[in-house]
């Protein structure tokens, strides 16, 4: 357990934080999913990165997964639709991890991401007072250095990076991209068909530009570039045939 003394920027206000792991038979809160786009969203960036060797044994990257900190003598639990740990100590027991408290499992988050829905989730509050917004508890309690807020029906994107303990909005660059240092990896908004959904999604592009494939899109690259190299061999073959020589008789 460690324990942290937070100034909350209200007069007269201050937070003493303690991490400690939640007891095993702690009841978290049930926080159903809202809507069928935001898991698949959220499943969508972490395929991709996958696929490039990002996720070892040491991350963490999960969804809906309960971020711990006892505030003031109460336990807040919140659980963000995306997030990144760079370093992660394992689980003590084998199975799914059922919540993660930062500075104690392992790293503090880097990345948290929310995806908006019709139900206000109290992701642009501010409340500084129990139970807390999670604008708030990002920023003054968790000290999240980026903060994602994505609107998946109107493709709108805000990106926060802490700055001298505060959030200040990003800017995205001639791309409509913006830089995640921690990941290395540019972020941005992408319009296509994945699955069953048409419409905006989250996808990463590297350092140089590239975007990053799903796995349905490397397979229909290669089945691509198969057919290429077949339609190359059937031209080959019919020059030579068309100059008299059998290519079956060439060593």
């Amino acid at each position: 357990m460690t324990v942290a003394q937070v100034q909350s920027g209200v007069p007269h206000l201050t937070y003493h934080v303690k991490w400690e792991k939640l007891p095993e038979d702690y009841l978290l809160p049930d926080e159903p999913v809202e809507n069928t786009s935001q898991p698949l969203i959220a499943a969508a960036l972490r395929e991709s990165m996958e696929l490039i060797g990002l996720l070892t044994p040491g991350r963490l990257i999960a969804s809906n997964l309960g971020i711990c900190a006892t505030v003031n003598g109460k336990t807040i639990v919140k659980a963000p639709d995306w997030l990144y740990v760079p370093n992660v100590l394992p689980p003590e027991s084998q199975g799914t991890r059922r919540s993660y408290t930062p500075r104690v499992e392992g790293d503090a988050l880097s990345v948290v991401m929310e995806f908006l829905s019709e139900t206000d989730g109290g992701e642009y509050s501010f409340r500084p007072f129990y139970p807390y917004g999670k604008l708030w508890f990002y920023e003054r309690i968790l000290q999240v250095p980026v903060y994602v807020i994505f609107e998946p029906d109107e493709g709108t994107l805000e990106i926060r990076q802490l700055q001298e303990s505060q959030y200040q909005i990003q800017q995205p660059d001639e791309n409509g991209r913006y830089w995640i240092a921690s990941l290395n990896l540019y972020l941005g908004i992408w319009h296509g068909t994945k699955a069953e959904r048409t419409g905006y999604w989250l996808r990463w592009w590297d350092a140089d530009g590239n975007l990053l494939l799903w796995g349905a899109e490397r397979l229909g690259q290669e089945r691509q570039r198969a057919e290429q190299e077949s339609q190359r061999a059937q031209r080959l073959e019919s020059y030579l045939r068309s100059q008299g020589i059998d290519p079956n008789q060439i060593p």
